[in-house]
């Protein structure tokens, strides 16, 4: 496994408020409405029967719980304990064999080259020290293996709305942004030197509601963990013009009828093989 990390105070502060985050609002709720997405991806990946498959970052499993329905050896990781309990939950209710650990992309728990492939569906790239992730990323991967990612790009959809919440309430200055894994020139240089064959991919991700954008800013503020702390940093002014921006920019962005909202953001698929 990978050796002892030792932190600065600063950086141990700002995980546990990273921890904190995730574990806010009910990232299960939320990622219902990304179940179609994911299934989309999941296909494309085309995970196999037997395959020791590593979910990092894995939320509430909606990754690796329909892939473990298919037969795929899977282990899904991830800081938020109470995700976790959900997923070994919904693994429990779906009768399907999963593994759910708690832990940090930055120090995952197992073993060198103990997985075929390794995948993460916007979840790595939110930990705070990239080049970490990068190394434990190909670390866990066995020689050969791939190392499947799907990342928000910054001038996508989700990256605008990351950089409209910036605005009001700015991000840690000990943080590289988490868009730059959205970047292929940032991606090459963190995970280049560990692979045999590179590859790279933009698609859009089509996240769709049955209610207006006001009440998908509201459902965001309640559910998503990282709009939720927003909002809770802010005073009620702050908070009003942080809403009044997020809603302008759904509306703006809005592709679907009356009542209701769909948008479609970029993200950048990485396909890598181990070297």
């Amino acid at each position: 496994m990978t050796t002892t990390d030792t932190m600065a105070p600063e950086m141990l502060a700002l995980k546990d408020r990273l921890k904190v985050t995730w574990m806010s609002g009910d990232y299960g709720v939320f990622a219902r409405y990304l179940e179609p997405g994911a299934l989309e991806i999941l296909e494309r990946w085309d995970l196999q029967p037997g395959e020791r498959v590593l979910d990092v970052g894995c939320g509430a499993g909606q990754i690796a719980l329909p892939a473990a329905a298919r037969g795929v050896d899977v282990t899904g990781v991830d800081i938020a304990a109470n995700l976790i309990a959900q997923a070994r939950r919904r693994a429990e209710d779906a009768g399907v064999r999963a593994t759910f650990d708690e832990g940090d992309a930055e120090r995952l728990p197992y073993p060198d080259a103990s997985f075929d492939t390794v995948v993460s569906l916007i979840g790595a790239m939110f930990a705070p020290r990239p080049d970490r992730v990068a190394a434990e990323l190909l670390r866990v991967c066995r020689p050969g293996g791939r190392i499947l990612l799907a990342n928000w790009t910054p001038a996508g959809f989700i990256g605008q709305m990351f950089k409209t919440i910036g605005k009001h309430v700015p991000p840690s200055p000990l943080m590289p942004s988490p868009l730059l894994w959205g970047d292929e020139q940032t991606v090459r240089d963190r995970l280049g030197s560990g692979t045999s064959d590179l590859r790279f991919q933009r698609y859009h991700y089509r996240l769709a509601y049955p209610f207006p954008p006001q009440d998908v800013v509201a459902f965001f503020r309640e559910y998503y963990g990282p709009t939720n702390r927003a909002f809770a940093a802010l005073d009620e002014a702050g908070q009003d013009a942080l809403e009044a921006d997020l809603v302008r920019l759904w509306s703006e962005h809005n592709i679907a009828g009356p009542g209701e909202s769909a948008i479609e953001s970029e993200y950048l698929e990485v396909r890598a093989t181990r070297g």
